[in-house]
């Protein structure tokens, strides 16, 4: 894990156990270095120093293009590096380098990402099961606010990891629960897997007032963990706000919950 927080970074004391870098996780074959990256938020920054100085040779997959998930592109040493070959994919939703520039670009931003170092190549992906870096991702369109979404199913063969960073189930009604529907795209993407990463930036409580905001409850993505199979269930994509203390008590509620839970914390390595 690389970076768990969502929206903005979130620095200071209160927040150094989880981490305050934006979404970014690396995905590895045993011990060999990533070649596989889910998002680029700012902590994209901290795979650099797991390179261990060589350049990142692999493929980074975008879920969207909101800045928390993209920000750390021109900041990753390992990539941004003449020795690096690098691509990266993203809903496809016309020319993927010309879209990504809207943000990466003058005056916004010094250069455009097609100036960046080394062998970089930007591709625009469809729902389906692909093969990329030799792992079988399958990517279908989950609803979030403000910009065509994936989630992502990362397999191996052996086991597997869904990741679905920014959920906004009440996009398409209420569900049983008032928290949104558990839906075929997201089971799909989460059905029996051993490892769900799952957007939880808000409680109940908040969720009354921000359902609008595009993201998911804790208590959904707890029961679509179960709904789903899936074994374990990492909550992500935390609050700004939400310190380390506030996040320790929200695992600890559901220590009787049917599937493990636990929050995701920068430098965590799961091991499957």
């Amino acid at each position: 894990m690389c970076g768990v927080r969502g929206s903005t970074p979130a620095p200071g004391p209160e927040f150094v156990r989880y981490g305050g870098n934006t979404s970014c996780v690396a995905v590895a074959r045993g011990n060999e270095l990533p070649s596989l990256v889910l998002d680029a938020g700012t902590g994209l920054q901290r795979l650099s120093r797991t390179m261990a100085g060589q350049p990142f040779r692999g493929s980074i997959l975008l879920g969207h293009l909101h800045w928390d998930h993209t920000h750390g592109l021109p900041f990753f040493p390992a990539g941004d590096n003449p020795g690096s070959r690098v691509a990266l994919y993203m809903p496809a939703q016309g020319d993927p380098e010309d879209v990504l520039a809207r943000a990466i670009s003058p005056p916004h931003f010094p250069i455009t990402p097609g100036e960046l170092r080394g062998d970089w190549t930007f591709h625009g992906l469809d729902e389906g099961v692909h093969e990329i870096e030799g792992f079988e991702v399958l990517a279908r369109e989950i609803p979030h606010k403000g910009g065509r979404t994936f989630g992502y199913r990362v397999s191996d063969g052996s086991s597997s990891v869904a990741y679905l960073s920014d959920h906004s189930p009440t996009s398409l009604g209420d569900g049983p629960d008032g928290l949104g529907e558990y839906h075929e795209a997201a089971l799909a993407l989460a059905r029996d897997v051993d490892v769900l990463i799952h957007d939880a930036q808000y409680t109940r409580e908040e969720f009354t007032v921000k359902r609008d905001f595009g993201h998911s409850a804790i208590d959904y993505a707890v029961t679509f963990a179960r709904i789903a199979g899936a074994r374990r269930l990492l909550l992500f994509h935390h609050d700004p706000p939400r310190t380390d203390d506030q996040l320790d008590a929200i695992v600890a509620g559901y220590r009787t919950a049917p599937v493990r839970v636990a929050a995701a914390a920068e430098g965590m390595v799961v091991e499957l």
